[in-house]
């Protein structure tokens, strides 16, 4: 006996979704996430910059031992002012800090710089006096350097070694015997020499700002 098996039903395709459509939820899609993250940004930007703002003001109190006050100088056209024009967008304009004691004398300049380091670019901040070139303290902003040695650069007793240090510094093996000498970091040499370096290359960009500026009488 013979069996006659019935064709299988046809499969009909889904009808194609017009290339316009989906450019058109793509892009709807795009447009609701870009908008999505700027309003999260402009919602969290003040909150950010007010953190901000609080950590160099410790920082600054910081390196300069606590000062009664100080004026923020701005680098404009390659001269220290305290006075910028309106609109000027200060998130790009270097800027360095005028420490004074309560009877008003100059404390000394805090300034930042960063340079890169053994994994990344080392930020610090550090107070000197303007005239002489001496060091008021140092401290690390911020790193990637390796745990547990290069990130002793953030720690004591390393960051206690530039306190009343001369610039140019000379970073030494052994325990700092002179002035300028600074005893770098064994097992993170490259970390701590770099923070050396970060200094002496600031020092020398930012004390002859600093000295036109005070030679100016704009204090």
């Amino acid at each position: 006996m013979t069996h006659t098996h019935g064709a299988p039903p046809s499969m009909e395709a889904p009808p194609a979704v017009p290339a316009w459509r989906l450019l058109a939820t793509l892009g709807l899609a795009g447009a609701l996430a870009g908008g999505l993250i700027v309003t999260v940004y402009g919602a969290t930007l003040p909150r950010i910059e007010a953190h901000r703002a609080a950590l160099v003001e410790s920082a600054v109190r910081e390196v300069l031992k606590a000062p009664a006050r100080w004026d923020t100088l701005y680098l404009i056209e390659g001269a220290l002012t305290k006075e910028v024009a309106a609109g000027t967008d200060l998130r790009r304009v270097e800027r360095a800090f005028l420490g004074f004691n309560d009877t008003g004398g100059l404390v000394g300049a805090a300034v930042t710089a960063g340079e890169p380091g053994f994994s990344d670019v080392i930020t610090v901040i550090f107070g000197l006096d303007p005239t002489t070139g001496a060091l008021l303290g140092m401290k690390v902003l911020g790193h990637k350097e390796t745990p547990g040695l290069g990130d002793k650069i953030e720690k004591a007793p390393f960051t206690g070694e530039f306190d009343g240090r001369q610039t140019p510094l000379r970073g030494v093996k052994t325990k700092a015997a002179l002035p300028d000498e600074v005893q770098t970091i064994t097992g993170a040499t490259i970390s701590s020499r770099a923070v050396v370096k970060i200094i002496n290359d600031a020092t020398a960009r930012w004390q002859p700002l600093l000295q036109a500026y005070l030679q100016r009488g704009a204090t």
